[in-house]
């Protein structure tokens, strides 16, 4: 299987047919334990489940060869992936970070990172001489970026940031949640490391928490966060694990429908007067739309958000009528979700509270964009 693409490798689970039984979907491996050889040694490769287990190995097989890394650890949620990472810096640590991007990831760095001998500085990821000016020489290890941005897309230069922070010895982490592999691979623009809330596109069926780092090389970096998910017991369990490959063997499919629809709804609402403004970077009146071009060839994604004319109370009453679109959190999903961000993130929020935050699923576009008029209609 070496010779195929990544979308076939991943659509065949990486290719291997069960021995036993010649089965073509790859088995769960449920035993927290492996027997010792008689000389006491571990030749199959496995000792205990929180370390590692079969079926999470296989799953982050398939993950590597999407994004093209060197290796890949998956952990139970992406804030224990992208905290991980963190944790495994060299001190001192200083970590440069978007202004804008997940919140529960935002929250953690803004709240947490002092008592673990970090520190942290927020900047517009889409300025580079901010990034530039924010970077400490000898003491910035990680600039992490989130692109696009969530929930209002900004996009960031992967390629440029990634020149900035090399020169200036530091790592370059991104969250490539919303683009997911079919849409960019971060490690080809110069990333070192790509995180993945893999509860959200990879899976795409929204039964599994899980989260992904996956590493350019298999460095001291890869170990230290080996050892950290080890030691803190935050592995994946493995029927999550099974469940996640079965969600990545349909990624590129369901990607590149939700992504087309994304940019009808994109289009269709540009115009629309009860609209006050629709953030997706396949518009070409976005800030970001000639690097989305360049850094995003798979297409510009299955997330957008709209700026509900008549201000905050309009865009709830708007998320209030939908039928078709389900007001709920989380994203990448095979059913489209409608979401007021404002209200979940609180009053700290950077995230403007008259945007409502999409998330197109598998569903006909034309019952989505007519789902979403009516709600606007009513609204009035």
């Amino acid at each position: 299987m070496k010779t195929v693409t990544p979308e076939t490798f991943a659509a065949q689970a990486g290719g291997p047919i069960e021995p036993l039984s010649g089965a073509i979907v790859p088995p769960i491996h449920l035993s927290t334990t492996f027997e010792r050889d008689p000389d006491n040694a571990y030749s199959k490769g496995y000792i205990y489940g929180r370390p590692d287990t079969p079926t999470v190995r296989m799953t982050e097989e398939v993950l590597n060869r999407l994004e093209g890394g060197a290796a890949t650890l998956l952990f139970g949620s992406g804030m224990a992936a992208a905290t991980a990472l963190f944790l495994s810096l060299e001190r001192p640590a200083h970590i440069v970070a978007p202004k804008v991007m997940y919140w529960g990831l935002r929250r953690w760095l803004a709240e947490q990172t002092a008592a673990v001998g970090l520190s942290v500085t927020f900047v517009d990821n889409a300025d580079l001489d901010a990034l530039r000016a924010a970077i400490i020489p000898g003491r910035t290890r990680c600039v992490w970026l989130e692109t696009p941005s969530n929930p209002t897309w900004v996009v960031s230069d992967i390629a440029a940031v990634a020149k900035i922070a090399h020169a200036a010895s530091a790592i370059v982490g991104a969250d490539s949640t919303v683009s997911s592999p079919v849409i960019t691979r971060p490690i080809e623009f110069g990333a070192d490391v790509v995180m993945h809330a893999a509860t959200k596109y990879l899976n795409g069926h929204s039964d599994v928490v899980a989260g992904s780092l996956t590493f350019k090389a298999k460095d001291a970096l890869f170990e230290r966060a080996a050892s950290v998910r080890r030691d803190i017991g935050a592995i994946l369990a493995p029927f999550e694990a099974f469940l996640l490959m079965r969600g990545m063997r349909t990624l590129h499919v369901r990607v590149r429908h939700q992504t087309a629809s994304a940019l009808t709804i994109a289009r269709h609402f540009a115009n629309n007067g009860r609209v006050a403004e629709v953030l997706y970077p396949g518009l070409a009146n976005h800030p970001g739309h000639e690097i989305a071009r360049r850094q995003m060839p798979g297409g510009f994604g299955g997330m957008l958000s709209i700026r509900v004319a008549g201000g905050e109370a309009a865009a709830i009453r708007t998320a209030a009528h939908v039928q078709v679109w389900k007001r709920a959190t989380s994203l990448g999903g095979v059913e489209s979700l409608i979401e007021h961000r404002a209200s979940i993130e609180g009053p700290t929020s950077p995230c403007p509270p008259d945007l409502l935050r999409l998330s197109v699923g598998v569903e006909d576009v034309g019952d989505l964009i007519a789902d979403l008029e009516r709600a606007l209609i009513a609204n009035a």
